[in-house]
């Protein structure tokens, strides 16, 4: 059975893709990853994750995948030393030069070569193998069967990782310059504005200074955009064609995405062959109830460049009202809040266990010291919901967007 493997910006994070399903999460330290702005960890809490995971008998694979400049390797030799003593699961990489380095400081680090190395053939594969190199992380431009060739002319030991859910880049693999040429943040070494994600207009040559807004829709325009990856309904074939692990992008987005994307490729997997057309179409539909541009296969399936492109805002169908903070006792559960809700609406729930979208009618809420609460409206409040649904400390409650 293929890995899942999630995306842990944070501690929580990590802690949600664990408890609904993730076998294995990766994560940046606080330098060297390319994403600067997800929360990352310290040494200390990467040495925490790292045993915390492993107490669970999960893993951890650290991303060091910046393309590096000269002065990036400052200090680099002993953050690599440092994850070795953590004893990290793998490090993922992009650069020839970190290779190199990790190589020389802890040659018994495992290494992933990441998706930013472009690795599109089986070529380049089998030079990262004499590298040694345990995994390769494909280039999101492949498709299933370009996957199932390369499988077959490399090393039966060689791992291949590949993407299954998430946003995409319109740069090839991610190397974008936009970024660094618009603000100076270098998307390549974890710095990445988004630009691809801003309103556009058009100008023509001729007429400097008349701007042109490319309708689409209400929201604006957004030429540049990628819409998101979504291959629950073709894990099978991924599967056949070689792919040992199936990664989920996302270390910038919420606990609930997290918890959300995580349970629905779970429940795939498990149910393997045995999935029913209806339960597919119940774990698809759980898809759109989190943030998501308009849905893709990307390249998997032969599909053309201009199909990945989207002029769409994110949406979703459902929104994260609370927290589970504590396991119920029966009668009621403690919650925090995370979005305004009142007595008298519905939540519905979403958890690993067998209350998965169970609904629960808010009949009486309490505040920490009894008080009787109608309306859920001050943030992060901890709150007792009174239901008979058994809740558990990590279960998420949401709440359909009307």
């Amino acid at each position: 059975m293929a890995e899942l493997l999630a995306p842990a910006g944070t501690f929580e994070k990590m802690e949600t893709a664990f408890r609904f399903g993730a076998d294995a999460v990766y994560f940046a330290g606080k330098k060297f990853g390319l994403r600067a702005f997800a929360g990352n960890f310290t040494d200390n809490e990467i040495l925490e994750a790292t045993t915390y995971a492993h107490s669970l008998g999960k893993k951890v694979y650290i991303t060091v995948n910046i393309l590096a400049h000269e002065g990036d390797f400052d200090g680099l030799a002993d953050y690599i030393k440092e994850l070795e003593k953590c004893k990290v699961d793998a490090v993922i990489v992009s650069d020839l030069g970190i290779i190199e380095l990790i190589r020389e400081v802890a040659p018994n680090l495992t290494i992933h070569v990441s998706t930013q190395a472009n690795v599109l053939n089986s070529y380049a594969i089998n030079f990262l193998a004499r590298l040694g190199i345990k995994r390769i992380i494909l280039a999101r431009e492949l498709s299933i069967e370009e996957i199932k060739t390369i499988r077959a002319r490399i090393p039966k030991d060689i791992e291949l990782e590949s993407f299954v859910h998430g946003a995409m880049c319109i740069s090839y693999s991610g190397r974008c310059l936009l970024s660094n040429y618009l603000t100076g943040r270098d998307a390549n070494r974890g710095a990445c504005a988004q630009p691809c994600r801003w309103e556009y207009t058009i100008t023509e040559k001729s007429r400097k200074g008349e701007e042109y807004e490319i309708q689409e829709d209400e929201r604006g325009t957004y030429i540049l955009n990628s819409k998101d990856m979504m291959m629950i309904e073709h894990l099978k074939e991924l599967e056949e064609a070689g792919v040992t692990s199936f990664k989920i992008e996302g270390r910038m987005k919420s606990p609930y995405y997290v918890a959300n994307v995580v349970n629905a490729y779970r429940r795939a997997i498990d149910k393997g062959d045995h999935l029913t057309s209806q339960e597919l179409e119940q774990l698809k539909e759980e898809l759109y109830k989190t943030s998501h541009r308009q849905y893709t296969t990307g390249f998997y399936l032969g599909a053309k460049d201009k199909e990945c492109l989207s002029s769409s805002m994110p949406v979703q169908t459902s929104e994260f009202m609370a927290s589970v903070v504590a396991n119920s006792d029966g009668e009621k559960t403690l919650i925090e809040q995370r979005n305004r809700f009142k007595v008298g609406d519905t939540l519905e729930v979403l958890s690993p266990n067998p209350t998965f979208n169970a609904q629960i009618k808010v009949e009486k809420m309490t505040d920490e010291n009894g008080n009787i609460v109608e309306d859920a409206k001050d943030v992060q409040q901890k709150l007792y919901l009174y239901t008979t649904v058994k809740l558990e400390k990590g279960d998420i409650l949401r709440q359909k967007i009307k």
